[in-house]
C-alpha cells in the first residue's frame, strides 16, 4: 500500500485517507504492499543473527521473561476476574464486582462505567466493542451517533432497548466497560482480562440470540476478524446461535453496506420468529 495514496491522481484529506485505511481493515487486509516488488528472501538473508541461535531444545528450556517489577501477572489478573465473575449470582452483583476490579488500566483515564443498557430480559442481546466518547460521558453502550443508527436498524425490525416485553426488546453490552483512550481498538490482554465478566454476564441474562457487532467481538468470542467476511453467517458463541454484523459506525461511513445490514436484520427477525413458534 502506497504511504501516500492517490485515487486518480487527488490526494485525499486525512479524514479520507483515513476512512479508507479503516475500511480496508475492516475487509480483513494485514498486510500493506509496495507499488515495488519485494525480495522477502534477501530479506530474510539479511535479518540472519550473528550468533548461531539455541538449539530448539535449548529454547524450550528457556522461561517466559517474568512480568516486570510492579506490573501485575496478567494470568493471575485473568484468574481474578475468572474468580470475581462466577461468584456473582445476579446482574447487579456482576457490575458491581466488574466495577470494582483493579486489573484493567482502562479504568484510571475512563470517566463512567458502562454496563449495560436496555432490557436484560430481551431475547436478543447485542455484544458490542467498547465505550467511545458519548457513552463514557453517558455511562451507556451505544449511545453516541452509532447507537443513534443502531436504534433506527433494530426498530425497523421491530426491537427496541427500551422495550419492556421481552420480545420486542434489546440488551446491549459491550466487550470492554471502559473507555480506551482516543476510541482505539481494545488490546489483547484487555480482551482477555474482560471476557470472564462477558461470558457470566451472558450466562446471566441467558438471551435466545447474540449479535456479534463489528471485529472486536468476532475477535473476542470466536477468535477471528474480518467482519465483512464473517457478516450475514450464522455462528455459535457462548453456546448459543450468533449473528456476525458491521458496526453502525461502519455503515456511518460507506452508506451503502447499509443494504447487507438490512439482509442481516431480516435474518435475525426471521430467527427470532421461528425459535417463537
Amino acid at each position: 500500500m502506497d504511504a501516500n495514496p492517490t485515487y486518480q491522481g487527488i490526494e485525499p484529506d486525512a479524514e479520507t485517507a483515513l476512512a479508507l485505511l479503516e475500511w480496508q481493515a475492516e475487509l480483513g487486509a494485514d498486510e500493506a504492499i509496495l507499488d515495488a516488488p519485494l525480495d522477502r528472501f534477501e530479506l530474510a538473508a539479511r535479518a540472519q543473527p550473528a550468533t548461531s541461535p539455541l538449539p530448539l531444545q535449548v529454547q524450550a528450556q528457556v522461561p517466559a521473561a517474568p512480568a516486570a517489577e510492579g506490573e501485575a501477572d496478567p494470568s493471575a489478573l485473568v484468574a481474578e476476574a475468572e474468580a470475581l465473575a462466577a461468584a456473582a449470582d445476579s446482574l447487579d452483583a456482576l457490575a458491581a464486582a466488574q466495577e470494582g476490579f483493579d486489573g484493567i488500566e482502562l479504568k484510571k483515564g475512563a470517566r463512567n462505567f458502562c454496563f449495560a443498557d436496555g432490557n436484560p430480559k430481551a431475547r436478543l442481546l447485542i455484544l458490542g466493542e467498547a465505550p467511545g466518547d458519548e457513552e463514557d460521558r453517558q455511562g451507556r453502550p451505544f449511545v453516541g451517533r452509532a447507537g443513534q443508527l443502531l436504534d433506527r436498524m433494530f426498530g425497523a425490525i421491530g426491537l427496541s432497548r427500551g422495550a419492556v416485553d421481552a420480545e420486542k426488546a434489546l440488551y446491549i453490552i459491550n466487550v470492554l466497560t471502559w473507555r480506551p483512550p482516543g476510541n482505539r481498538d481494545p488490546a489483547a490482554d484487555e480482551i482477555s482480562v474482560s471476557m470472564p465478566f462477558v461470558r457470566r454476564h451472558i450466562e446471566l441474562a441467558a438471551p435466545d440470540l447474540i449479535v456479534l457487532m463489528g471485529n472486536i467481538p468476532c475477535q473476542a468470542a470466536l477468535g477471528r476478524r474480518g467482519i465483512l467476511r464473517l457478516r450475514g453467517q450464522w455462528t455459535q458463541a457462548f453456546g448459543r446461535p450468533a449473528l456476525p454484523m458491521a458496526h453502525p459506525a461502519y455503515l456511518l461511513r460507506n452508506p451503502p453496506a447499509k443494504r447487507e445490514a438490512w439482509a442481516d436484520l431480516l435474518s435475525l427477525a426471521a430467527r427470532l420468529e421461528t425459535l417463537s413458534v
